[in-house]
């Protein structure tokens, strides 16, 4: 079995900073507390916080090419996943897409997303999570729950 910042069978392990692992089981917590949510507007927060803290882990783990054109502030990691992980740009428009209904459930709108909404980001992030554990190398590692059942 390979240990956390090694690559799965057929690739050559990769060493990836601590930080981008840490940020990853961030992720990995965020999206099984999301699971666990009642409200539409906790499942959708918790989902895509959970991508963000995905996506961060891509671009902390892998140098930024040339800063090009600046601007007024940072970019955020949706502008600067695609230009890291090419292979994951739709995926960073799609979370760039939902980061104002992320932000009105937030804010407590009651109907800014709705049951089945949620669930589908629920479902979208944990894909999302299983390929930047594959960019980076990492072999996944999924949160077990701490509830007991009994």
């Amino acid at each position: 079995m390979n240990s956390p910042g090694q690559a799965t069978a057929g690739r050559a392990p990769r060493r990836v900073a601590p930080t981008a692992l840490a940020l990853l089981e961030s992720a990995r917590h965020g999206l099984a507390n999301a699971v666990d949510e009642t409200s539409p507007g906790g499942r959708y927060v918790g989902a895509h916080l959970a991508a963000l803290r995905a996506a961060a882990a891509i671009v902390a783990a892998r140098p930024a090419p040339g800063a090009g054109r600046r601007r007024k502030g940072p970019p955020s990691v949706w502008e600067l996943l695609p230009r890291v992980e090419p292979a994951l740009a739709e995926w960073a428009a799609f979370f760039a897409a939902g980061a104002g209904k992320r932000a009105a459930a937030e804010a407590g709108l009651p109907r800014a997303v709705s049951m089945r909404e949620a669930d589908d980001l629920l479902r979208d992030v944990e894909t999302f999570l299983s390929l930047a554990e594959e960019a980076l190398g990492v072999v996944a590692q999924p949160v077990l729950p701490l509830r007991s059942t009994g």
